[in-house]
């Protein structure tokens, strides 16, 4: 589990320390540095995937994020050219620190090419590098990223490797459809009784565990009646993603993805990966709330925080209020005795930009009991009241 993120000099991250918890939210306006922080992430783990934070330095661009050369990464005003990440880890019970510095010279030739204008940054020079990263969740299989960027098509292709060896549905939810098909009926892939639905998605059935009956159960929220179908393509190498709807005489015929609302297939992917996660993975996941219905954005909050109540580290990006709310509301039922989550083991964090700086500011918004928070400050999730306030004439 990340512990604590500490961030100097990347974009608009000019000097950042961050404490994370089983659930951490992001949120704040646009280009105020929520992405950034994510991209730091997804920027040390491809580094290591491609083999570069080891001996060379960071790659910018890769398979999970291309954020271009070395003078997009820099923040503008930095007034040392030096990019440095740190990452404390919770290993067991014991807290490993890794910190990792990366050069950078506006002027100064090196060989051929210049930092500045390169896609790798070196690191700095008599640095300590970190070894055997690939014990490290954050490094290993365990670590799962969705992008808010989803796809939605009538087939999707297999990948035994990413599915099957990996369990990975990609960064796109590509292989979601897979996923599903595969580990949907199985035993092995039950889901915990904490995350059981409590309505079944059909009246005749009584509630089970496994990873196909849930994801339409939970599916039901967002549109209601939904029964998600996933099944290989004999003899092709695709899965086929449809949904049946259940109405007063039976379901409907079996209809395309591309045929039924787009929010249904944008989401999918999201439940998947939550019901799918295992204690110890970490879950990145971008705007969850994308294409989907208030009433749906608030179960999707619900469903995030009981997934990372159950020892799943989840980091959101977000931009609902509903998602908020969702997790307060866990948070109270959680006091209650219900199925919920410990409100200690969750952090949400307020971003804006100073003016002067251009630099991010982070606000911590703690959880207080029944679900309340200690603050509200200006421009978190007050539109609604301020909207309201002017058509009433205050």
């Amino acid at each position: 589990m990340i512990s604590k993120i500490s961030i100097q000099n990347f974009k608009s991250l000019k000097d950042v320390k961050l404490d994370c918890a089983n659930l951490t939210l992001l949120t704040g306006l646009n280009g105020v540095g929520k992405s950034s922080l994510i991209q730091v992430l997804l920027l040390l783990r491809q580094s290591n995937d491609k083999g570069y934070l080891k001996e060379i330095g960071l790659t910018l661009k890769g398979d999970l994020i291309n954020i271009g050369v070395g003078k997009d990464a820099l923040y503008q005003k930095a007034d040392k050219e030096e990019i440095s990440f740190a990452i404390d880890f919770l290993n067991g019970k014991e807290h490993v620190n890794h910190l990792w510095t990366f050069g950078y010279e506006e002027n100064e030739i090196k060989g051929e090419y210049k930092f500045s204008d390169s896609d790798v940054l070196p690191f700095a020079e008599d640095i300590h590098k970190p070894e055997n990263l690939d014990s490290l969740p954050f490094f290993n299989s365990q670590f799962k990223y969705l992008n808010a960027e989803r796809w939605v098509k009538n087939q999707y292709e297999r990948s035994d490797t990413q599915v099957v060896r990996n369990r990975n549905i990609g960064k796109h939810g590509e292989f979601a459809t897979h996923y599903l098909a595969h580990f949907g009926p199985k035993k092995e892939a039950e889901i915990d009784d904490k995350l059981l639905y409590p309505k079944p998605p059909k009246k005749d059935q009584s509630v089970n565990k496994t990873l196909e009956y849930q994801v339409s159960a939970w599916m039901n929220d967002i549109s209601p009646g939904v029964i998600v179908k996933a099944e290989k393509i004999l003899g092709v190498d695709a899965v086929r993603l449809g949904y049946e709807f259940e109405s007063v005489d039976g379901n409907t015929d079996e209809i395309m993805p591309t045929n039924v609302g787009f929010g249904i297939t944008y989401v999918l992917p999201v439940v998947v990966a939550l019901l799918s996660a295992k204690p110890g993975d970490i879950l990145v996941i971008e705007n969850p709330e994308s294409h989907v219905h208030p009433k749906g954005q608030s179960s999707i909050g619900k469903l995030i925080a009981l997934v990372a109540s159950l020892g799943v580290q989840i980091v959101i990006e977000t931009h609902s209020d509903h998602i908020i709310n969702g997790v307060l509301i866990t948070c109270k039922k959680n006091e209650a005795g219900e199925s919920g989550i410990d409100k200690d083991l969750v952090k949400i964090y307020y971003f804006t930009r100073e003016d002067i700086t251009h630099s991010s500011k982070i606000d911590e918004i703690k959880v207080l009991n029944d679900g309340k928070i200690d603050k509200q400050p200006a421009g978190f999730f007050d539109q609604t009241e301020n909207d309201l306030s002017y058509l009433l004439g205050f």
